[in-house]
């Protein structure tokens, strides 16, 4: 049995899926490497810490309180057993709300045509000609982001994109320029950067509360899918 690397396990959540019990599981892995990652520490390739056994034994135990189990990472649809392990929480009774980077279109694909994903949330790190500055690639394909997006967008699947904003890799432009790509009936999410020991680079900074307001203020006719989330 192929086991997928799991190095986290948040027993209970409400605050993850609005509306929502959760718990959360953190896989090992990431394909990304971004400056301002707060999980920077499930971005190597290792053994994970925490058994799928044991999740999935917790899950049996606590399904009736828990509404749903949301995977995150790291990036979770790099993990070989990905599938395997939906179906059984699935099997267990339980929803699945999936964080993904978007850059895996074809296990995505294969878990939505499968009806194993209830909810998707996708990270948008930014604009087409500043992927590779927030992702540590020399250079990215983002055509394969915008597949991603568009296969999310006409899935049957609860949704929602999002994009995570440090004044040092973002500008009011780049988050206009994300929004022309994505559908006006999307909802798409802007979250302040709030720095920590876990970050990559140690002097990045966020916006301030007025800033983030005002971002809003001005693409709201525009674009009224967009919403600062926290605020």
């Amino acid at each position: 049995m192929i086991d997928i690397n799991i190095s986290g396990l948040e027993k209970l959540s409400v605050t993850d899926y609005p509306g929502h019990v959760s718990c959360i599981v953190f896989t090992q892995g990431c394909n990304f490497n971004c400056p301002f990652c707060h999980n920077s520490s499930l971005i190597p390739f290792k053994k994970g810490s925490i058994k799928e056994e044991e999740v999935i034994n917790y899950i049996e135990k606590r399904k009736n309180v828990l509404d749903e189990v949301v995977i995150t990472g790291g990036e979770p649809l790099l993990q070989q057993d990905i599938k395997n392990f939906i179906k059984k929480i699935k099997k267990i009774g339980l929803k699945v709300k999936l964080d993904t980077n978007g850059s895996n279109f074809k296990i995505l694909k294969e878990l939505i045509e499968g009806k194993l994903i209830d909810y998707i949330a996708m990270d948008i790190k930014n604009d087409k000609d500043n992927y590779s500055l927030v992702t540590g690639y020399k250079k990215y394909d983002f055509s394969s982001i915008k597949e991603t997006i568009k296969l999310i967008e006409q899935s049957n699947i609860d949704y929602e994109f999002r994009t995570t904003i440090i004044k040092e890799y973002h500008s009011l432009k780049n988050i206009e320029n994300i929004l022309k790509i994505i559908d006006n009936k999307s909802k798409y999410f802007i979250q302040n950067f709030e720095n920590n020991e876990s970050v990559l680079i140690k002097d990045l900074n966020g916006f301030t509360k007025e800033e983030l307001i005002n971002i809003e203020k001005i693409l709201k006719d525009k674009y009224p899918n967009i919403k600062v989330r926290g605020l």
